[in-house]
């Protein structure tokens, strides 16, 4: 790069007094020479705002923003898109901290990629790894850090109900947590849906996909995300937020003959998540029957990953 431009860092703040300011740290400790830290506090009831405030009193880049009202998390951010002055915008959690040169590797990527598609949206994510309180780390490698970026309609596909394309491989999807992209781009395509409480970030990759949008990520890991459990992450809460996402692009799903699919995974996801195996049962069948073939190789590609993935979190030390 032959001059620094600017790059807004956002940080959603919600009862994480415990936890933020080991990720302010991780924000402001950035080799990027040119930053500003948002950091929106989501109506805390824990003190959190406080402790912001405190943190970065003597902190010129950093900026608190105290939202009145809990709205979550894609409200939040919405604040933080709306008041960035950044030319770039990157989000971090609450409870994750980025390595030093993370900021630096997502913008050279984006510039890298624009040099040969310009006037092309583009997303990119940081590859990471997840850390479970019983020492277990899964490692998070980024979509589109390979040659075959995904792109378009296709990785839509992907994020409403699984199809794959041969030699893409989506990786970690598109968490908000690993995500920068221009702050005019996210503003074009309106930011995160306020009415989504959760997965608004798959919501917003698949906008961005339906109008020709590309994913690029970083071949580095450079963020450590600290697995978490709350309220606001109930698996009831996840089942009704995906099955909004299929609503919501119900034109779309229909004119390829998949909303049926794409709104009854995500309760079958969820029985599995309570063990609430018969019902797991019958509602497969119920998928199956509609779709056998996406919904056989949708089981074999993803059950057995995901049983492994469940004993290691609960065993491994």
């Amino acid at each position: 790069m032959s001059q620094a431009r600017t790059v807004s860092i956002g940080i959603t703040c919600y009862n994480a007094r415990e936890t933020i300011g080991r990720a302010i740290a991780s924000a402001l400790a950035q080799d990027y020479p040119e930053l500003e830290v948002l950091i929106a506090d989501d109506a805390s009831t824990d003190g959190s705002a406080d402790v912001v405030d405190d943190l970065i009193s003597d902190e010129s880049r950093a900026q608190l923003i105290r939202l009145e009202r809990n709205g979550g998390p894609a409200v939040a951010r919405n604040a933080i898109i709306a008041a960035a002055s950044g030319e770039f915008l990157a989000f971090f959690d609450d409870d994750d901290e980025s390595l030093p040169g993370r900021v630096s590797a997502q913008v050279a990527a984006i510039e890298a990629f624009e040099s040969s598609h310009p006037d092309v949206p583009v997303a990119c994510y940081a590859g990471g790894e997840r850390l479970y309180p019983n020492g277990y780390r899964k490692l998070l490698p980024a979509i589109g850090a390979d040659d075959i970026r995904p792109h378009g309609p296709a990785l839509a596909d992907y994020l409403l109900f699984h199809r794959k394309l041969t030699g893409w491989r989506y990786n970690s999807g598109t968490p908000t947590c690993a995500l920068m992209a221009r702050t005019d781009v996210l503003r074009q395509f309106g930011g995160f849906d306020t009415g989504l409480r959760r997965v608004e970030d798959v919501d917003l990759a698949i906008r961005l996909a339906l109008s020709g949008g590309w994913f690029i990520g970083t071949k580095e890991t450079l963020f450590v995300q600290h697995a978490t459990t709350g309220a606001d992450k109930s698996y009831e809460k996840n089942r009704d937020a995906e099955v909004a996402i299929a609503d919501k692009h119900e034109g779309y799903l229909r004119s390829i003959r998949r909303y049926h699919y794409a709104r009854n995974w995500p309760v079958l996801r969820y029985y599995h998540f309570k063990r609430d195996y018969l019902r797991f049962a019958l509602q497969f069948v119920r998928i199956w029957l509609v779709n056998p073939v996406l919904a056989t190789e949708h089981i074999l590609a993803t059950g057995p990953k995901r049983l492994a993935h469940e004993r290691r979190m609960k065993t491994e030390a």
